[in-house]
């Protein structure tokens, strides 16, 4: 069992029943899916782009990437139907456990002037987005093997069924939020 899945089970679920005073442990909300998704707008000009993001995007995770399509032409971006535009990967699991243990514990503490996420990435159902600026705060991703710093967007889907619930569980959990 990986440090974090050992901890939610240990800390995170008493603390959330207490908190918010669950009858049921099957109420308390978890995280169920973490979604990376790396944009490659400028894949149209040139397709090894495409690779090159699917196979860092690969590194970070433990998984291979998926690379997403469009699904109509826009004449003004020079895109047409069905171009690879970018990758993604959907990350459960023992794998989805390890990479946010990684993300918190070795990247976000790598990121230039880092004074923890801004607490305004939730949607209103209980999940969370943190866009990243750069792929080189990963360890995993060699630096003289980096052509450009491309960023990414990470969603962490949640049962929570709100915004307070999901920020308490993610903060029990380890993600360093800013202070407002």
């Amino acid at each position: 069992m990986s440090r974090l899945k050992d901890r939610y089970s240990k800390e995170v679920v008493p603390a959330l029943t207490k908190e918010f005073g669950y009858t049921n442990v099957m109420a308390v909300p978890k995280i169920t899916k973490i979604v990376i998704n790396m944009g490659l707008g400028e894949a149209t000009q040139n397709s090894k782009i495409v690779d090159t993001g699917a196979e860092e995007l690969g590194k970070i995770s433990g998984q291979k990437a998926a690379v997403t399509r469009s699904k109509k032409s826009i004449a003004q971006f020079k895109v047409r139907q069905n171009m690879p535009i970018g990758a993604m990967v959907t990350l459960r699991g023992q794998r989805m456990y390890d990479f946010l243990d990684r993300m918190i514990s070795i990247a976000l503490p790598r990121v230039r002037d880092f004074r923890g996420i801004s607490p305004r990435g939730f949607d209103g159902r209980g999940n969370y987005t943190l866009g990243l600026r750069d792929q080189l705060i990963f360890p995993e991703i060699d630096y003289l093997k980096v052509d450009k710093a491309r960023g990414m967007n990470i969603s962490v889907v949640t049962t929570a069924k709100s915004n307070e619930e999901a920020r308490r569980l993610l903060q029990l959990i380890g993600l360093p939020f800013r202070q407002n």
